[in-house]
């Protein structure tokens, strides 16, 4: 969407910088950057204002405003961002667009382009979180704003279940994505509030339910929110999940809370690895042609219904045909302007691209697939690498392995659908940060294993930083 809308659009986008401000001044930065990001995402327009080189989507209107207000109010806290090894994998993904602009043609300044809007979409969130949200107590805030926000959104995610997604267009002017995919088998709506599009909504519900089921598990949610239970809040949310029937969403929630639960119980990482390890498989199959998906599509059909079947088996069909025409791009993809789509012999476009991983590897190729790949499950990777699944259910460690495990969650996703949140970011780069920057985390793999780390492990008092022994070295991950 470019520009669409009524005058509300460009004020909302004008505006929010001074609401931003207004946070800095009278909440501090953390909090500040929390809620703007959340609220933000939430309820911005889903616009698009092009201005030479910057994308000023809602992603860039608020992690721009975060910047600046950051720059002015808190600039000593933006230069203590150190470069480490582990942020590799993003800058690398975020300056794929270039490789494939200069490959194809289009020149530098088209891959200046590019890549500074991927920059907008994935690397400036996951820049703030490392600066802000890098130990447990910030990410203790960021997770509970995740979870307040999910819980402002039920009252307009059950205005558009019974009188269908309108608040969107009847705020800003216009319908964010077609109307006719809000449509559900058996009749209702898919809400999709002020988000590009109802799955996205979705997931994000889901996001807000799996940390609230695992912060009542770990003692972090409060008794009361604003004067009401929190227990039946919770309840609340995980109705309307139920209730917005995206069995995707609902599924992939399931599946988290099961990985969590067991990983932590038998205190193995086993089941991490799994989640891991599908999002390869699955690409493996479908770019080498192993597997059509006429089999799960078959199954859908049967426990579910034959529009879903055939809906999924479109998805498979178009799949197909994205990765013939991606296998004769460069190992940098197609690029822009549409070249990575397949077209009839009359120059119809003749595919529709749904998965991120596909979109990817047609634009980006084999580089851009690999490295966004690598740059989301990274985080994960190093978190059940670094931190025994035993503490999951602590009070130091589990919002971040609630973080860990949805960006597994969200790779597996991204197979499906292209429904990219700038606050995953805040939860990818602020789980590199506490990786990188705790020095408990060093403390419980020790050789030693002493049962003094293992307790400090477990305390939760405000303040106290643990004064590694001086036989543990400093928190490195490469180098």
């Amino acid at each position: 969407m470019g520009g669409a809308g009524n005058i509300l659009v460009p004020i909302a986008f004008l505006v929010f910088p001074l609401i931003v401000m207004r946070l800095f001044i009278t909440l501090g930065p953390r909090k500040a950057i929390a809620i703007a990001f959340v609220f933000g995402w939430m309820f911005l327009p889903v616009a698009n204002y092009d201005i030479f080189l910057l994308h000023n989507t809602k992603t860039a209107v608020i992690c721009l405003s975060i910047l600046g207000n950051a720059y002015l109010f808190d600039k000593e806290q933006l230069s203590k961002f150190q470069f480490n090894a582990a942020d590799i994998p993003m800058i690398l993904w975020c300056i794929a667009p270039f490789f494939s602009s200069i490959a194809n043609g289009d020149g530098p300044y088209d891959g200046l382009a590019s890549s500074l809007a991927q920059s907008e979409k994935w690397g400036m969130s996951y820049y703030i979180a490392r600066i802000y949200f890098s130990n447990e107590e910030n990410i203790k805030i960021l997770a509970f704003i995740i979870f307040i926000g999910t819980l402002v959104y039920i009252p307009f995610c059950w205005y558009e279940l019974i009188m269908s997604p309108q608040l969107h267009r009847l705020t800003y002017g216009f319908h964010q994505s077609d109307f006719i995919q809000t449509l559900r088998d058996g009749g209702g709506y898919r809400p999709m509030v002020y988000m590009e599009h109802g799955l996205m909504t979705a997931m994000w519900m889901a996001l807000g339910a799996f940390l609230g089921i695992w912060m009542f598990f770990t003692g972090l949610l409060p008794k009361k929110i604003m004067h009401i239970p929190a227990l039946y809040l919770l309840m609340l949310l995980i109705f309307t999940n139920i209730m917005m029937r995206s069995m995707g969403a609902i599924s992939l929630l399931i599946i988290a809370l099961l990985v969590v639960y067991i990983s932590n119980k038998t205190k193995t990482a086993l089941l991490i690895l799994i989640l891991l390890f599908v999002p390869h498989l699955y690409i493996f199959t479908r770019t080498t042609g192993i597997w059509d998906g006429r089999n799960l599509s078959s199954a859908v059909s049967q426990q579910y219904s034959s529009e879903r079947s055939g809906s999924l088996q479109f998805r498979f069909d178009n799949e197909t045909i994205l990765v013939q025409k991606a296998l004769q791009g460069s190992f940098f993809g197609w690029g822009g302007y549409g070249r990575s789509r397949v077209y009839d012999e009359k120059g119809r476009d003749i595919s529709i691209t749904d998965g991120l991983w596909i979109i990817t590897y047609g634009t980006n190729g084999i580089y851009g697939l690999v490295v966004m790949v690598i740059a989301i499950q990274w985080p994960l990777f190093l978190f059940f690498w670094r931190v025994k699944p035993e503490l999951w259910n602590t009070k130091i460690w589990g919002n971040s392995a609630v973080m860990a495990v949805f960006l597994g969650i969200f790779m597996i996703d991204n197979l499906l659908n292209a429904m990219i949140n700038p606050v995953y970011m805040l939860c990818n780069g602020s789980l590199i940060g506490i990786l990188l920057n705790s020095s408990k985390v060093l403390a419980l793999n020790s050789n030693t294993g002493s049962l003094e780390a293992k307790k400090e492990q477990n305390r939760t008092v405000h303040g106290t930083r643990f004064i590694p022994s001086p036989s543990l070295k400093p928190s490195r991950f490469i180098g």
